[in-house]
């Protein structure tokens, strides 16, 4: 795989930072995406498909919420990396994740349905950054009223998956 150094602080929004951390530095992110998704399909595609309604305090997220959530801000970021790696220096939106979480109508969906989607979603993102000319990758553009990277969007995309992950394993799994 292309290995892709990590990118600076003055590629991303300092809101994630913490997204770009949560990739060691010895880490290839694309590698990371990769293992993701056979990761994330194993676990959650063996739950049970109740405990996509699972809660573990009131006003929280179910288990088929943060799913949707992750295919859609997956799907936000990517589309970024995209516009911004063919040069497009447009100034890209923000937009409301918790609002898009309460449009999703998760509760009518099946979490096997869901843990299908995001893994479709994931593949795609994964053509779409193993498939960039090397010089893409350093390309910058503006998101959200910040600076945004091809490069860091990938590090956003993993750490953001991967702490999503580890709360689904502590609060909604463990």
């Amino acid at each position: 795989m292309f290995t892709t150094s990590r990118p600076g602080a003055d590629e991303y929004a300092p809101a994630l930072a913490g997204y770009v951390a949560g990739i060691d530095e010895d880490e290839d992110v694309l590698a990371v995406l990769a293992v993701q998704l056979d990761e994330l399909l194993a676990r959650l595609g063996s739950v049970p498909d109740p405990r996509g309604d699972y809660r573990y305090a009131p006003g929280k997220w179910t288990l088929k919420d943060v799913l949707g959530h992750l295919s859609d801000t997956e799907r936000v970021f990517a589309y970024r990396a995209l516009r911004i790696a063919r040069g497009d220096q447009t100034p890209l939106p923000g937009y409301d994740d918790q609002a898009w979480v309460a449009e999703l109508g998760a509760d009518a969906r099946t979490l096997t349905d869901m843990v299908e989607e995001w893994g479709h979603v994931r593949r795609a993102t994964l053509d779409l950054f193993l498939h960039l000319p090397p010089a893409a990758w350093s390309r910058r553009g503006t998101a959200s009223n910040q600076p945004a990277s091809v490069r860091a969007l990938a590090y956003v995309i993993a750490g953001h998956t991967r702490h999503h992950l580890e709360v689904v394993e502590a609060r909604y799994l463990g």
